[in-house]
């Protein structure tokens, strides 16, 4: 894209990155926007479909702009020197990034969520185990994706044009998208359930309307309230302050004749309270990892710098300066099948 942005549209090098840096933050805070309305109300399927939809459009109206000439300013035939973007032109190139980014969104913050509920069946011993590969297995499977995008599609590109580069995943977004709706009747789809942020929140101003009652020495389930089907019967010890949101002091006042809260503002189940306690816990990691993200997303240089070098392996064949990316995904690709079906059964079984 950056290198699009600067042939194509003329843009400066500071500009163009800064299109491409607006547009990857975008396309990274809208998955939060995305699970909380999935969580609360849609559902993640339907998340996945509106996403799908929204993506093919943006990436139809990104296709355009390489195929239709009056979408795109003037450049020669070298493209040394081009016309400035109109107005309408940018606009469109902005809507498309836009859509994009609001359609990676609804896919991204249910995605792996929505394999998961696939998998989950919570009577197999097995299903702790059958999760945990999966997780590592989706990380494989998208980061081999990126590197077919970054590899292949980049040669496209660079060698046969934008309106090819741009059409292939357009085609390949319409079959994933059709793909999707058509096994439509096999999935397992789970309700939307109350807003994930107002369990939270609940949780915080319990725990703090409780917070002169004294904690129980021995934990049971009599003293904490329970979500009927839940499998926490008590709360962690870690962050104990927040276990008084869950303590019933007064069954008759606290709980309905069906077992729920009278008033969820003052007494939240076990499983809202951990569910805060694994959101705590965190994020000291994601906080972690925000100077380490600016660091390393940093494409849109990577490419730059890529373009200043000599990148022949052959006197007939250069890899693109769009394609430098691979090597860390190719280490990644390779990592993550090694450390399931070697490293961890290994070291499993020196541990016993």
């Amino acid at each position: 894209m950056i290198v699009y942005l600067r042939r194509e549209f003329g843009m400066e090098t500071a500009k163009a990155a800064n299109v491409i840096f607006f547009w990857s933050a975008a396309t990274n805070f809208t998955p939060i926007i995305g699970a909380f309305i999935a969580d609360s109300y849609m559902g993640k399927y339907r998340m996945i479909g509106f996403g799908s939809v929204l993506c093919f459009l943006g990436m139809i109206l990104l296709w355009s702009t390489a195929i239709i000439p009056q979408a795109r300013p003037y450049c020669d035939q070298f493209n040394t020197t081009c016309e400035a973007p109109t107005t309408p032109q940018l606009l469109l190139l902005y809507c498309s990034l836009g859509l994009i980014s609001i359609g990676a969104g609804g896919i991204r913050s249910s995605c792996m969520a929505f394999g998961a509920d696939q998998l989950d069946k919570r009577n197999n011993p097995e299903n702790t185990k059958t999760l945990q590969s999966f997780f590592g297995w989706y990380y494989a499977t998208v980061t081999f994706s990126a590197l077919i995008a970054v590899t292949l599609i980049v040669y496209v590109q660079d060698n046969l044009g934008w309106g090819m580069g741009f059409g292939i995943p357009v085609m390949l977004m319409f079959g994933s998208a059709v793909s999707f709706f058509l096994a439509s009747s096999f999935y397992i789809k789970l309700k939307a359930k109350t807003s994930l942020l107002t369990g939270l929140a609940q949780v915080l101003v319990a725990s703090f309307r409780n917070r002169h009652i004294e904690l129980p020495s021995h934990a049971t389930n009599k003293v904490y309230h329970i979500r009927k089907g839940s499998m926490l019967q008590v709360p962690s010890e870690k962050l104990r302050f927040l276990n008084k949101a869950c303590v019933i002091k007064d069954p008759q006042e606290d709980l309905t004749s069906n077992g729920d809260a009278s008033n969820p503002w003052n007494l939240c189940t076990v499983d809202q309270v951990e569910d805060l306690k694994a959101l705590i816990r965190v994020m000291p990691l994601c906080s972690a990892g925000i100077m380490m993200s600016v660091n390393v997303y940093q494409g849109s240089f990577m490419v730059i710098q890529a373009g200043t070098m000599d990148r022949h392996v052959t006197p007939n064949f250069e890899i693109p300066a769009g394609s430098f990316s691979m090597f860390m995904m190719i280490s990644i690709v390779v990592w993550i099948p090694f450390y399931d079906r070697i490293a961890l059964p290994l070291a499993s079984k020196i541990k016993g």
